[in-house]
């Protein structure tokens, strides 16, 4: 959870030989005394670079490793352009072929709508847009589109050059249930003509050999009617659908094994090629198992069909790669959170028998990240908690690790603009500079470490998947949010020595909230757009529901000064209870597997805009030079070697462009044929 057919070994070799001549010379090695975090900035996105901080503090081996872990990671990048929608990877060749080959007027306004509208599908692993699912819309017309194909004799099919201009599948997941879960959504994962009820039938017919550890159905398929009709499953795995790129991630995996930093690390890298191999589910609970207890090296990583926000039926994975590298001081700072869990626990407001009795196995690192791919990126989230199977967290625990590097390239490539305008105060400004980051860095800590870990299912009660439907991830994401809420406004946070003063830290913590839930995130949608995004759904039902619920107290009071509107708390101590009453609806909701309820929670509070309030946070947010959205360029890990083919070293070093990571990775990368 988150804070998105044999390819021979010779393509892979070719690989490792060849990054060193090859993108050497092209690699611009940044000055890390004077490091430049800015690397673009298109439509609403800007992209950054991020540091590997004391990368030469590691020994060979552990570089080794890291470096064959993220060849593994983006041997399986086009899976998630293809997992997004079915034409992505035909529309990428096209766009690509055009933009390295197009020699007409490069200075006018549609070759630079045209780059512009690249970069964004590059962004966002496909045409449609990565946070707001919507299709992008080229500001270019089509016939222009046409002209460029011609001119550079790239062939892209009529139909498909159509679907970029007109409505059909606009929108990569869709939610609204009126206009069908399935036949509305993009997402590639489920056949022509398949309804929600044939799935769920499908499913449901599929029994574990255990029930109370129920296999993950349909997380690493698609689902698909066969020659007679019947609904059948194409297996992601080696011989199988995306087979080609799978062999590729398994080369490197196997590579990584050889450097494995203990026994324990080696045995899941080693379930997780056996995996890859059969495509075996009850093979993916031992290796997320294994993955847990190997606890004791400098590197980490995920890799795999993890997160299901991209499947409106919350069953299959998206394909997705984080490699980390441990921060040895803020983990050990943070780690007293992990092992306070269960004080976390007994004192949270859940009904007691909602309540884990003993909670397992979490493990908290702060990690500096080395390279993602798939659906961590260039968007990439800033901290993480696995294994999602609820079974596997209440006997073998959790791993939450939030992405230090990520969230300092963040904070020093911003500024404080937007806080000015739209918080309500001086003495709120104040507290957000002076205490904003540890907020930030407490919440994300307890969202993963405690509230993803927290609560249990009632005995008999089926999966949120298959309970909550398609509110399970927005619902979960609220539950963990309103976990870190509740707790950052609690003085044992001071006497576990995590602050100086709990109380501002937690009055930090909520103003910066409510105002984001009820305000500032409205800046990532169009005028006139419900909320879609699970994260985005969760902060606003979370902060609308207290706002409403606190009205006759006048616990948050909406503020209108100087023709501008804040949000303005009056008693953090009653919000403070309010965010615990709301904790224990949505931890009963879960357990009791409620779906009237999560959707009656989310529907009324989490998808619909204010539409007055959203044109004027629009407005207002309008005369800033700055993107809703931010991403990131990976280093690019260039191994050196000796005459006899062995690597010596292994040196980070970063393109000059995105543009050009993009040609690079899609020609050294592309693995999977354009149609599977």
């Amino acid at each position: 959870m988150k804070i998105n057919i044999v390819a021979g070994i010779l393509a892979a070799s070719v690989i490792l030989g060849s990054c060193d001549s090859k993108h050497s010379e092209q690699a611009q090695k940044i000055n890390r005394d004077n490091f430049s975090y800015k690397v673009d900035r298109f439509a609403d996105i800007e992209v950054l670079r991020y540091k590997i901080p004391e990368w030469d503090k590691l020994s060979l081996n552990e570089k080794k490793l890291v470096y064959f872990l993220s060849q593994a990671g983006l041997a399986g990048r086009d899976i998630i352009w293809d997992q997004n929608y079915k034409y992505n990877l035909k529309i990428r060749k096209a766009l690509e072929t055009i933009y390295q080959n197009y020699k007409g007027d490069k200075t006018s306004k549609n070759w630079n709508n045209f780059e512009a509208y690249l970069k964004r599908v590059w962004f966002s692993n496909g045409i449609h847009h990565h946070y707001s699912n919507d299709k992008i819309k080229p500001e270019f017309t089509q016939e222009y589109l046409e002209e460029l194909l011609k001119e550079t004799q790239t062939s892209l099919n009529p139909s498909i050059v159509s679907i970029l201009f007109n409505e059909k599948d606009s929108k990569k997941v869709n939610l609204d249930e009126s206009k069908g879960l399935i036949s509305g959504s993009a997402v590639n994962f489920y056949g022509d003509g398949i309804t929600e009820k044939e799935v769920e039938k499908y499913y449901a017919a599929k029994k574990s050999p255990d029930i109370s550890r129920p296999l993950s159905f349909g997380l690493n398929s698609k689902l698909v009617k066969n020659s007679k009709g019947a609904l059948e499953e194409k297996i992601w795995k080696s011989g199988g659908m995306y087979g080609t790129a799978i062999d590729q991630i398994i080369f490197w995996l196997d590579k990584a094994v050889t450097v494995a930093e203990n026994k324990e690390q080696a045995n899941a890298l080693k379930l997780l090629i056996e995996y890859y191999k059969t495509g075996d589910l009850k093979t993916w609970d031992d290796y997320n198992i294994a993955w847990l207890q190997a606890t004791k090296g400098n590197i980490d990583y995920i890799n795999g069909f993890v997160e299901v926000y991209n499947d409106p039926l919350g069953h299959k994975g998206s394909y997705e790669n984080i490699v980390q590298i441990k921060d040895f001081d803020m983990s050990s700072k943070m780690e007293v959170i992990s092992k306070n869990a269960q004080w976390f626990e007994d004192h949270s407001p859940l009904m007691p028998e909602h309540k884990k009795k003993n909670v397992v196995g979490i493990t908290y690192k702060t990690v500096n990240v080395a390279s993602e791919a798939g659906d961590s990126s260039p968007g990439t989230p800033i901290g993480v908690n696995l294994p999602n199977a609820d079974w596997i967290r209440a006997e073998y625990g959790s791993k939450s690790v939030s992405l230090g590097n990520i969230i300092d390239a963040y904070n020093l490539a911003g500024g404080s603009e937007k806080l000015k305008e739209f918080a309500y105060s001086k003495e709120e400004i104040e507290l957000t500079e002076k205490y904003g980051e540890l907020a930030d860095k407490l919440h994300t800590a307890l969202h993963e470490v405690v509230g993803h870990a927290s609560g249990q299912i009632n005995k008999g009660v089926g999966t949120p998947k298959e309970t909550l439907k398609s509110y399970a991830s927005t619902m979960e994401e609220g539950r963990a949010d309103l976990v870190g809420l509740y707790y950052l406004y609690d003085p044992e946070l001071q006497k576990l020595g995590l602050v100086d003063d709990w109380k501002k830290v937690g009055m930090t913590a909520y103003n910066d909230y409510i105002r984001n839930g009820l305000m500032t995130q409205l800046v990532r949608i169009e005028p006139g757009r419900d909320l879609e995004e699970a994260h985005m759904r969760n902060r606003q039902w979370v902060s609308a529901w207290a706002y409403e619920r606190g009205k006759k107290e006048n616990v948050i009071e909406k503020v209108v000064k100087d023709g501008k509107t804040y949000f303005k708390i009056n008693d953090y101590e009653k919000l403070h209870r309010l965010f615990g009453e709301l904790l224990k609806e949505t931890q009963r909701i879960k357990s009791e597997g409620d779906y009237n309820a999560a959707k009656n929670l989310v529907e009324t509070y989490g998808v619909k805009v204010d539409k007055e309030l959203h044109e004027e946070v629009l407005r207002r947010n309008s005369k800033f030079n700055t993107a809703a959205y931010k991403g990131f360029i990976n280093p690019i890990l260039v191994p050196k070697t000796n005459e006899q083919g062995e690597i010596t070293d292994v040196e980070v070093t970063y393109p000059e462009s995105f543009a050009e990571e993009m040609i690079y990775y899609s020609k050294n990368y592309g693995f999977l044929p354009l149609e599977n």
